[in-house]
């Protein structure tokens, strides 16, 4: 789980890149809970709000500009 306060202090290209690497982490999990080798599907609303703060996050440094 990535904190905001983490998020906030990267750059905007290190941010955008934090969003692309948990979209393929969340892929990943998706693909696994398809073929019914996901034990903890939890994992897949915690990379989902965790996209969902990065992508806040981006927004906000973007806006600043």
């Amino acid at each position: 789980m990535t904190k905001a306060a983490e998020l906030r202090q990267k750059d905007v290209a290190a941010v955008e890149a934090e969003v692309k690497s948990l979209q393929k982490a969340h892929f990943g999990l998706r693909m696994q809970k398809a073929t019914q080798q996901l034990g903890n599907t939890a994992t897949l609303k915690a990379t989902r709000r965790d996209i969902a703060r990065a992508k806040t996050i981006l927004a906000e440094k973007q806006a600043a500009k």
